[in-house]
């Protein structure tokens, strides 16, 4: 039995729903995540893990309410790009952090950029020290 079309198009407001509603929840947890954390580490990584999933969930639903196939290219390339753009930025930004000591060593279980840190500042003073009498 083929279903009518008021009962497809109340299956897709549903899953919609159901996609918006985990969508919003998972942006308010990043939210409360950044409020609640106690270092800049933590606090990115509350950034964001759960915003690229609910960002994916609220597009989704987007697409599933507007109910024509050329959005979805479109929705499809505005999560590809915040794949791709999320974490370079929370690296780039944890890396500053750690470099300007805006993190709390004590959470770490493991600190392995601490000895690429001193390699640098030991490369960068011997630069320092011999580019000055040429």
């Amino acid at each position: 039995m083929i279903p009518d079309a008021g009962t497809v198009n109340a299956i897709i407001d549903g899953l919609s729903a159901v996609f918006m509603v985990a969508g919003a929840l998972m942006s308010l947890a990043a939210a409360v995540g950044l409020l609640r954390f106690p270092d800049l580490l933590s606090r990115m990584h509350a950034a964001t893990k759960p915003q690229v999933l609910g960002l994916f969930l609220l597009l989704a639903a987007m697409g599933l309410q507007l109910r024509t196939w050329w959005v979805w290219p479109v929705l499809l390339v505005a999560w590809i790009f915040q794949l791709l753009t999320v974490p370079v930025s929370a690296h780039m930004v944890g890396r500053a952090g750690y470099r300007t000591k805006h993190l709390h060593r004590e959470l770490l279980s493991t600190d392995e950029l601490e000895a690429v840190v001193q390699n640098a500042a030991a490369k960068a003073a011997r630069e320092d020290g011999s580019g000055d009498g040429a």
